[in-house]
């Protein structure tokens, strides 16, 4: 089932949660919408299942205007931070109860739903609760729970509202796994809200980056990791380093006097001369001892994390006229290497970037 959202605003009092938000979900696709918190990421999906009403704006599946469709007849499941299970019923008649209550016509007989209840409960890899009541579980099975009763009724649609949020990181990537398995299997149109970019760049189809009430940024994981569309969905999306310069012809130039980076900006070669950031990632510097003369970031090895293949630095920059002289730079290197070079807290190192994106200020 497709989904289309044309021009959805929702105020709550002074506060803007959405701003005319347009978005196309294509049959069978698994979106994540992303952002931080109060971006509106949960009021959106709230609205898509009915459970909101937009001030504004409209919702269709596939082509039908669901605008005013009652929440029981959209053919949703949907799964939110604080989902209801029913207290006097144990975790397998919950997971039945969608079942249970179908049409006489379109009931499975009590045989199948014995074994689907079964295979969800072990799917959730909560098959040993089953006779067990919600107060007799934690809060990360509770939601577990709930995402099996979802997914019992075979819906057309399903919304998650960071299903996984309260699970250890352990089991919150198998149930990611198995989400992207599940979907692959049951073709079944589905949007999950989370804050964790790992969590959408991994699962996702598509990523819809939200900030403010806006969307800021809509494409493929890889899209939105290679090419973000701005200085929020470049900072948002993992750790990055902000520098502070002038663009000028197609270059931006960082660092002080006598330690000037220049950064290729061919997007930008008609600019003269124009206060610009750029953004790079820990792992795209390049990181050498420094020697007298060397061009770059000169900066001073704070700390150094090393675990497994890789080493994480936090380094200071040297003193001078830098904007980011006090912020911490972040790098990451292998291991082998900074084993290699022998570096060590309190060495002074030189950064180079190898690859970065530059935003004019507007």
């Amino acid at each position: 089932m497709s989904i289309e959202i044309r021009n959805i605003h929702k105020q709550f009092g002074d506060f803007q949660a959405l701003g005319d938000v347009s978005l196309d979900i294509e049959s069978g696709e698994l979106i994540a919408l992303l952002g931080p918190s109060g971006c509106g990421k949960t009021t959106l999906l709230r609205i898509i299942a009915g459970l909101e009403t937009a001030d504004r704006g409209t919702i269709s599946f596939s082509g039908e205007d669901t605008t005013h469709v009652h929440v029981r007849e959209r053919q949703v499941g949907f799964v939110f931070q604080h989902y209801a299970l029913f207290r006097h019923m144990t975790v397998f008649e919950n997971v039945a109860f969608g079942l249970r209550v179908k049409p006489r016509s379109e009931r499975p007989s009590e045989a199948k739903i014995q074994q689907k209840v079964h295979d969800l409960l072990s799917l959730v890899q909560l098959d040993w609760l089953a006779e067990r009541y919600p107060s007799q579980l934690s809060g990360g099975q509770r939601q577990r729970i709930a995402l099996a009763r979802a997914l019992a009724v075979e819906p057309k649609v399903l919304l998650l509202d960071e299903p996984f949020g309260a699970l250890d990181a352990k089991v919150r990537k198998e149930l990611r796994r198995w989400l992207r398995r599940l979907h692959d299997d049951l073709n079944v149109t589905t949007i999950f809200v989370t804050h964790d970019q790992e969590e959408a760049l991994e699962v996702a189809d598509r990523v819809v980056v939200m900030n403010r009430g806006q969307v800021e940024q809509v494409g493929s994981p890889q899209e939105v990791w290679e090419h973000p569309a701005s200085p929020f969905v470049y900072g948002f999306l993992g750790d990055v380093n902000l520098f502070h310069g002038r663009a000028h012809e197609g270059e931006m130039h960082i660092g002080i006097e006598g330690q000037t980076v220049r950064v290729p900006s061919p997007e930008h070669q008609h600019v003269q001369d124009a206060k610009a950031s750029v953004f790079v990632r820990p792992h795209d510097l390049d990181v050498r001892r420094y020697k007298h003369g060397d061009e770059g970031i000169v900066a001073q090895l704070t700390r150094a994390i090393v675990v497994g293949p890789t080493a994480r630095l936090e380094l200071m920059a040297v003193e001078g006229d830098d904007p980011s002289q006090d912020q911490i730079i972040e790098a990451q290197i292998p291991a082998a290497q900074f084993h290699e070079q022998g570096f060590a807290e309190g060495d002074t190192l030189v950064l180079t970037p190898r690859k970065a994106r530059v935003f004019v200020a507007a």
